[in-house]
């Protein structure tokens, strides 16, 4: 561990605390209005937003958080309507082999989502550098910063695209979209 990097928490935890409580509240409304704009609770956007430091401009979806694991799959129609709901904020997909980025690009268009853009998730078999170039190399192609891109995931390796790419932060299918229901035997 570096030197100094627990002094330097604590700093930062500080300096945290010491602003909280000060944001005006006009402030605290713009940002309530944001986080419903783009379907998030307060709570998880005011978390990303001050880990971050930057406004959160990008959802970055996997295939698993949106439920899709075969070609044939419809995202569920109270999944979809909370996406077309959104609004002011760019919707990406990274989708997990063996599906087609383009295929769940144009099946999620016909479920009237919005995507700006998809890709091939980077996988296990990618290195930490490989999956931060990969997630680079496309980010800068859809003119997204890093930093403003949150990742809705559901697996831990989805997560890892947080520290590897440099993003915004992760949040849980489950947190994003409500917990999956069972389904009705029969």
């Amino acid at each position: 561990m570096e030197s100094g990097a627990s002094w330097r928490r604590h700093c930062w935890g500080a300096a945290r605390a010491a602003l909280l409580p000060k944001l005006p509240v006009e402030i605290v409304r713009i940002h309530v209005k944001r986080a419903a704009e783009i379907g998030l609770d307060y709570k998880t956007y005011a978390g990303v937003r001050a880990a971050s430091g930057h406004d959160i401009v990008a959802f970055l979806f996997s295939t698993n958080a949106l439920r899709i694991l075969r070609e044939t799959d419809r995202l569920r129609e109270r999944d979809a309507a909370k996406l077309a709901a959104t609004r002011d904020i760019a919707g990406l997909v990274a989708a997990q082999p063996p599906l087609d980025p383009d295929g769940v690009l144009g099946a999620l268009t016909r479920q009237g989502v919005r995507v700006d853009a998809a890709m091939i998730a980077p996988g296990l078999s990618l290195s930490w550098s490989d999956t931060r170039r990969a997630l680079d190399a496309f980010l800068t192609g859809v003119r997204q910063p890093r930093d403003g891109v949150l990742v809705i995931g559901a697996t831990a390796l989805e997560r890892d695209w947080v520290a590897a790419g440099r993003l915004a932060g992760f949040v849980s299918a489950d947190r994003y979209f409500g917990p999956e229901m069972a389904q009705p035997a029969g």
